[in-house]
């Protein structure tokens, strides 16, 4: 791992400080910077997310989709997790912790929001950050390539009836066009531009793409935490009066992170699907695509919302879990490679 990706939530914290600080020292900028939107999309936001997710995207051969078959056990068990598992026990966590256990003790105006956020964030599975922690669990690469751009297929069709779903359910009113506009701008434009990016730089040889897509990297995480720069200053009043509404967003994220990666270990055990398979579908399965929750919520309710907040929270919380989880699964390999 890079500098910048193993000391994420240090970065995270920091962005924490200097925004609440910024917010409160320069409100009119801030507030005029908030005013720069076209259809609910703000603009600067939008730019930096692109510049987030378009060198991640980079990386994703869709080419690879043939290489599911090779993998279909550890393939349908991580379609699973990812599409039918994690976006409702997330709803369900939510549901327990924000407006049950710890409603008392956040603004009721915000409790909804605060559910949404959550949804968002479980509702896309990760995408860059998964190569990481594949490599870290000598995972499969042909595998984790496949997985990845199958979700990413997937997630063009889904991710937005997912959402909707859930939050109808919830009792949260979404407006179908600004679900549909985030869908459109922060997937299916950024996964076109990026394949034929990739294409063109590899045409040119694989050298060149190496080069130009580690050269991005720095580019993608600065953008990652220009954004957060921006949403904590606008949300500083609220972290001000309520410091431990992080810590209380972050316990159904944390419990999520594992309950996933777990149950997806113990299926791919259960199917007799090999460790280097297993170690990537636990991980896959319970890992998010916090950039796209992130500029999602923004779009759908703002940059003071409580949705907004929810889901950078994952973005604080999934670093440190997610190497926990990759511990887990590197230390109990001989468990697992037992028979069952």
């Amino acid at each position: 791992m890079s500098v910048f990706e193993r000391y994420l939530s240090v970065w995270v914290l920091a962005c924490i400080a200097a925004g609440v600080a910024l917010g409160q020292s320069f409100p009119g900028f801030f507030q005029a910077v908030g005013r720069l939107e076209f259809a609910q999309v703000n603009l600067p936001v939008g730019l930096l997310i692109w510049v987030m997710i378009v060198p991640m995207l980079l990386k994703v051969d869709l080419r690879s989709l043939g290489e599911v078959r090779a993998h279909w056990r550890g393939v349908g068990v991580t379609l699973f997790i990812n599409w039918a598992v994690k976006p409702v026990t997330m709803a369900l966590l939510g549901w327990f912790f924000i407006r049950q256990v710890f409603a008392p003790w956040l603004p009721a105006t915000q409790l909804d929001s605060y559910l949404a956020g959550l949804i968002l964030l479980a509702a896309a599975p990760c995408t860059a950050m998964v190569f990481v922690w594949s490599r870290l669990s000598n995972g499969d690469p042909n595998f984790t390539l496949s997985q990845v751009a199958l979700n990413d297929t997937i997630m063009v069709f889904a991710f937005a009836p997912i959402v909707a779903l859930l939050l109808g359910i919830s009792s949260i009113v979404v407006p179908w066009a600004t679900l549909l506009t985030s869908v459109v701008l922060y997937i299916v434009i950024p996964l076109v531009l990026a394949q034929l990016w990739r294409a063109r730089l590899l045409a040119a040889g694989k050298e060149r793409f190496d080069r130009v897509v580690a050269a991005l990297g720095p580019w993608s995480i600065a953008a990652l935490l220009l954004t957060l720069v921006l949403l904590f200053a606008f949300q500083g009043e609220a972290i001000l009066s309520q410091p431990l509404i992080i810590a209380m967003l972050a316990v159904p994220i944390v419990i999520q992170v594992f309950l996933n990666s777990g149950l997806a270990y113990w299926l791919n055990r259960r199917l007799g699907v090999a460790h280097c398979v297993a170690a990537p579908s636990a991980l896959i399965g319970a890992s998010n695509f916090f950039e796209l929750a992130v500029a999602t919520a923004i779009s759908l309710f703002g940059f003071e919302s409580g949705a907004a907040l929810a889901t950078v929270v994952g973005v604080l919380v999934e670093v440190p879990a997610m190497l926990v989880v990759v511990r887990i699964v590197n230390r109990s390999k001989g468990w697992y490679e037992r028979a069952v």
